[in-house]
């Protein structure tokens, strides 16, 4: 017999009973019914019920055991009797009548509980990640990650793609977020960066003459949390291909993310069908007043505008007079809701820093709210009109320029969605996101400046950059949305140097700053490049949505905190001065002084602890 196991914890039938068997694994529960005790032990694959005898020797042992202690047990499977039998569990039907228990590793007094979905604070989770990960629900999420890396994997073989990899130290990126950075200890003064992404080598590697590549990148951003993003680093199925439009890429794409969540989407949960919808940025950002809309709200917002232009209502007229807009939010079949629905949307503008919103209620004996008095029938009829409205529905109004004006719009938008109730349930619904401006104003700047991805191809090549007003040039620049999560963003790439460094002037950057900070990119350009492009759908988010969980810790095996901490291992940490001198890097006075503080601290906290134990 092996010395740790026959059998899994989840493995035994009611065809074993009669049979020996030996089981390792985690005290999960124990339960005392007095002649007899009842130990669930447990490891990857599942739970066994060990029963315990008190005539036996090794009763008073199993009696002291700690949950989460490490045993091996050894003894016959024999049958329940049918009112003990557990039908929620698929060793329910056995149980494990021990004879022989030795201990493995022994547990000290748990700081959470393993055997528990009770929710604990971030910073205990963190800290004994090992304890946490054994819970059922992480077990499962990270299994789930697992399970859905492996199917990316063969999904994109099938289609033939070769995964390559790309280097992990490498230059600095001018552009993005902050980067981390990596000390030489070779080339005092300068840095490795880790990468944001690895765009500009995915691009190389199609500038080598390789047709078709993937790879489940590993990306390093210096950015702070969210839920949907982890401060540090993430994952991201990155792709691209050589000799394709716009429409290739979508067609490379979607049968993956299709397949994907259709195979490992909950029970009874349908998924948007190949082709998925084209919605162009414009549009999204009236009709949704977000570029990665939730599909799921039935809602469309509409541009009222001119229903309120020259009317008696000042506050409006007067702002469209400026160049504001008017956004209509419908709240279907929202007449006989409580005042209070009203007010608490008007207040829920508020905290988002709007001076409100205004609303009109269409009833079965006319309009009414605050604002209906001041138009007239001929407006009201346009407004039911143009924003989709019938009796029995109310609407809410935004107007401000445009994008703050979206932006209300749509965070009003979701508000209603749930607030009614009216939004699908059990459902996947992508779309693509199309047609994004190559350029934006800014205000800050007072210049032109790249809206989204510099790389990308402007519609209509050089000719639309050496004609068109730049706020009017869109880009060959795309994303995924599920659900309202952006999964990705992607771009045809811009392939020759002429159009680089046109595009790159209109942004302000002269050729001899393009030429320092893209050399190498200019460079391999220079020397036959095929037209490419490609995308990167963020595994992380993939698996959240499919673990149908709003926080990507939740499908991370060891995340970092809010603070950027890795609060197990203790990373940032401290290094020595030795490390410092062989790296050339001097502390600044700050950094010295914080850290002397943070020191101190964590020894008054030592401190303190010590004594009230010792108390």
């Amino acid at each position: 017999m092996h010395l740790y196991r026959t059998h899994h914890c989840g493995e035994l039938r009611k065809t074993d009973v009669g049979a020996s068997a030996r089981l390792s694994g985690w005290v999960h529960r124990k339960r005392d019914h007095g002649q007899l005790l009842f130990v669930d032990l447990r490891d990857h694959t599942g739970i066994t019920q060990v029963v315990f005898q008190p005539d036996t020797p090794i009763f008073a042992e199993a009696e002291a055991l700690r949950l989460e202690s490490v045993v091996t047990v050894t003894g016959a499977v024999v049958a329940r009797s049918p009112e003990t039998v557990n039908p929620g569990l698929p060793t329910g039907a056995i149980e494990l009548v021990a004879e022989r228990l030795e201990l493995r590793s022994h547990a000290d007094v748990l700081p959470l509980q393993v055997n528990s979905d009770r929710e604990q604070p971030e910073e205990t989770r963190l800290a004994y990640r090992f304890l946490d990960l054994r819970r059922d629900k992480m077990q499962r999420n990270i299994r789930l990650r697992s399970a859905i890396i492996a199917s990316i994997r063969r999904r994109m073989h099938e289609q033939g793609f070769t995964e390559f990899q790309t280097p992990i130290l490498t230059a600095s990126s001018p552009e993005g977020a902050r980067d981390f950075l990596v000390p030489s200890r070779l080339h005092p003064g300068r840095f490795y960066a880790l990468p944001q992404a690895p765009q500009q080598y995915k691009q190389l590697y199609m500038m080598s003459g390789f047709d078709r590549y993937f790879q489940i990148a590993p990306c390093f951003r210096d950015e702070d949390a969210r839920a949907d993003r982890s401060p540090g680093e993430f994952y991201q199925l990155d792709v691209e291909m050589a000799f394709v439009e716009q429409e290739d890429v979508f067609a490379a794409v979607e049968p993956v993310m299709h397949g994907v969540f259709e195979e490992f989407k909950p029970e009874g949960w349908t998924v948007t069908p190949a082709p998925f919808p084209h919605i162009t940025y414009r549009d999204a950002m009236l009709k949704y007043g977000v570029d990665k809309p939730d599909l799921r709200n039935p809602i469309e917002i509409a541009d009222v505008s001119e229903v309120f232009r020259g009317s008696a209502f000042k506050v409006f007229a007067g702002a469209v007079e400026k160049g504001s807009v008017v956004r209509a939010i419908p709240a279907p079949g929202a007449v006989g809701r409580p005042r209070s629905f009203f007010d608490g949307m008007v207040g829920y503008a508020q905290s988002l820093g709007a001076p409100g919103l205004g609303w009109i209620a269409f009833a079965e004996d006319g309009a009414k709210g605050p604002i209906a008095k001041f138009l007239d029938e001929e407006r009201l009829e346009k407004l039911k009109e143009l924003a989709g409205l019938k009796t029995g529905d109310a609407v809410f109004f935004a107007c401000d320029k445009e994008l703050a004006a979206a932006k209300l719009a749509g965070a009003a938008r979701l508000r209603i969605g749930d607030e009614l109730d009216i939004c699908e349930k059990g459902t996947y619904r992508f779309c693509w996101i199309v047609d994004f401006p190559m350029y934006e104003w800014d205000e800050e700047l007072k210049q032109v400046t790249f809206s989204h991805n510099p790389f990308s191809m402007p519609q209509g090549g050089l000719e639309a950059l050496e004609s068109k007003d730049p706020l009017d040039i869109l880009a060959f620049q795309y994303d995924i949305v599920c659900n309202g999560t952006e999964l990705s963003s992607g771009a045809i790439r811009n392939h020759r140097p002429d159009i680089m460094e046109k595009a790159f002037a209109i942004a302000g950057y002269p050729a001899d700053e393009l030429e320092k900070r893209f050399g190498g990119m200019l460079k391999a350009l220079r020397y036959g490049a095929p037209p490419h492009g490609g995308i990167a759908p963020g595994l992380d988010r993939i698996v959240m949505l499919l673990a149908d969980t709003p926080n990507l810790r939740e499908v991370t095996a060891f995340p970092l905190s809010q603070r950027a901490e890795e609060l197990l291992l203790g990373a940032p940490s401290t290094v020595g001065e030795k490390q410092l001198k062989e790296l050339h890097i001097q502390l600044s006075l700050a950094a010295r002084e914080k850290l002397r503080e943070e020191q101190e601290q964590a020894l008054q906290e030592g401190t303190a602890g010590g004594e009230a134990a010792g108390g």
